[in-house]
Protein backbone atom coordinates (compact mmCIF):
# COMPACT_ATOMS: atom_id res chain seq x y z
CA UNK A 1 0.00 0.00 0.00
CA UNK A 2 1.32 3.43 -0.81
CA UNK A 3 1.35 6.00 1.95
CA UNK A 4 0.28 8.87 -0.28
CA UNK A 5 -2.85 7.49 -1.95
CA UNK A 6 -3.83 4.66 0.41
CA UNK A 7 -4.53 2.36 -2.59
CA UNK A 8 -3.41 -1.21 -2.99
CA UNK A 9 -1.40 -2.01 -6.13
CA UNK A 10 -3.29 -4.01 -8.77
CA UNK A 11 -0.94 -7.01 -8.50
CA UNK A 12 -1.63 -7.26 -4.75
CA UNK A 13 -5.44 -6.96 -4.82
CA UNK A 14 -6.15 -10.46 -6.10
CA UNK A 15 -8.38 -11.66 -8.89
CA UNK A 16 -12.03 -11.90 -9.83
CA UNK A 17 -13.34 -15.36 -10.67
CA UNK A 18 -16.63 -15.87 -12.47
CA UNK A 19 -18.25 -19.28 -12.01
CA UNK A 20 -18.96 -21.41 -15.08
CA UNK A 21 -22.68 -21.45 -14.24
CA UNK A 22 -22.78 -17.63 -14.33
CA UNK A 23 -21.18 -17.58 -17.79
CA UNK A 24 -23.66 -20.29 -18.87
CA UNK A 25 -26.59 -18.10 -17.77
CA UNK A 26 -25.18 -15.16 -19.73
CA UNK A 27 -24.80 -17.40 -22.80
CA UNK A 28 -28.32 -18.85 -22.52
CA UNK A 29 -29.87 -15.38 -22.22
CA UNK A 30 -27.84 -14.13 -25.18
CA UNK A 31 -29.00 -17.12 -27.26
CA UNK A 32 -32.61 -16.35 -26.35
CA UNK A 33 -32.13 -12.72 -27.45
CA UNK A 34 -30.60 -13.79 -30.79
CA UNK A 35 -33.44 -16.06 -31.97
CA UNK A 36 -35.82 -14.24 -34.34
CA UNK A 37 -39.10 -15.69 -33.17
CA UNK A 38 -38.75 -18.26 -30.42
CA UNK A 39 -41.40 -20.99 -30.58
CA UNK A 40 -44.27 -20.26 -28.19
CA UNK A 41 -44.25 -23.80 -26.80
CA UNK A 42 -40.47 -24.23 -27.00
CA UNK A 43 -38.05 -24.57 -24.10
CA UNK A 44 -35.66 -21.75 -23.29
CA UNK A 45 -32.10 -22.14 -24.60
CA UNK A 46 -29.66 -23.96 -22.33
CA UNK A 47 -25.91 -23.49 -22.23
CA UNK A 48 -22.94 -25.32 -20.79
CA UNK A 49 -19.58 -23.64 -20.47
CA UNK A 50 -16.00 -24.66 -19.88
CA UNK A 51 -13.80 -21.81 -18.66
CA UNK A 52 -10.02 -21.97 -18.85
CA UNK A 53 -8.21 -18.82 -17.72
CA UNK A 54 -9.87 -15.95 -19.60
CA UNK A 55 -11.52 -18.04 -22.33
CA UNK A 56 -14.91 -19.74 -22.37
CA UNK A 57 -15.97 -22.55 -24.67
CA UNK A 58 -19.75 -22.54 -24.95
CA UNK A 59 -22.29 -25.16 -26.04
CA UNK A 60 -25.86 -23.91 -26.56
CA UNK A 61 -28.92 -26.15 -27.04
CA UNK A 62 -32.07 -24.53 -28.35
CA UNK A 63 -35.35 -25.01 -30.16
CA UNK A 64 -36.34 -23.10 -33.30
CA UNK A 65 -39.49 -22.43 -35.27
CA UNK A 66 -39.96 -24.20 -38.59
CA UNK A 67 -39.73 -23.21 -41.37
CA UNK A 68 -36.88 -20.75 -40.79
CA UNK A 69 -33.34 -20.09 -41.93
CA UNK A 70 -31.67 -22.37 -39.38
CA UNK A 71 -28.11 -21.60 -40.50
CA UNK A 72 -28.63 -17.84 -40.23
CA UNK A 73 -30.21 -18.12 -36.80
CA UNK A 74 -27.40 -20.36 -35.51
CA UNK A 75 -24.86 -17.84 -36.82
CA UNK A 76 -26.70 -15.03 -35.04
CA UNK A 77 -26.69 -17.07 -31.81
CA UNK A 78 -22.92 -17.67 -32.10
CA UNK A 79 -22.20 -13.98 -32.64
CA UNK A 80 -24.54 -12.75 -29.88
CA UNK A 81 -23.24 -15.27 -27.31
CA UNK A 82 -19.60 -14.40 -28.03
CA UNK A 83 -20.36 -10.67 -27.85
CA UNK A 84 -22.33 -10.79 -24.58
CA UNK A 85 -19.91 -13.11 -22.76
CA UNK A 86 -17.02 -10.84 -23.76
CA UNK A 87 -18.90 -7.69 -22.70
CA UNK A 88 -20.35 -8.98 -19.42
CA UNK A 89 -17.74 -11.48 -18.21
CA UNK A 90 -14.64 -10.14 -19.95
CA UNK A 91 -13.83 -13.53 -21.48
CA UNK A 92 -12.78 -14.44 -24.98
CA UNK A 93 -15.06 -17.00 -26.64
CA UNK A 94 -13.09 -19.02 -29.20
CA UNK A 95 -15.90 -21.54 -29.71
CA UNK A 96 -19.69 -21.49 -29.58
CA UNK A 97 -21.29 -24.80 -30.57
CA UNK A 98 -25.01 -24.54 -31.32
CA UNK A 99 -27.19 -27.64 -31.19
CA UNK A 100 -30.77 -27.44 -32.46
CA UNK A 101 -32.72 -29.85 -30.27
CA UNK A 102 -36.15 -29.49 -31.88
CA UNK A 103 -38.02 -27.67 -34.64
CA UNK A 104 -41.53 -26.35 -33.92
CA UNK A 105 -44.02 -25.88 -36.77
CA UNK A 106 -45.02 -22.23 -37.23
CA UNK A 107 -48.55 -20.91 -37.28
CA UNK A 108 -51.67 -21.50 -35.23
CA UNK A 109 -52.64 -25.13 -34.99
CA UNK A 110 -49.61 -26.24 -36.99
CA UNK A 111 -48.74 -28.90 -34.44
CA UNK A 112 -52.23 -30.39 -34.73
CA UNK A 113 -52.15 -30.55 -38.52
CA UNK A 114 -51.30 -33.83 -40.10
CA UNK A 115 -52.38 -35.91 -43.01
CA UNK A 116 -55.99 -35.35 -43.97
CA UNK A 117 -58.07 -37.88 -45.88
Amino acid sequence: MTAVTGRVAAAVRGETRIADRVVAKIAAQAAKEAVDEPPADGASPRATVTVHRDAARVRVSLELGYPSDIGRQCGAVRRRVAQRVKALAGMEVPEVAVQVERLHPAGPGAAAQGRIR
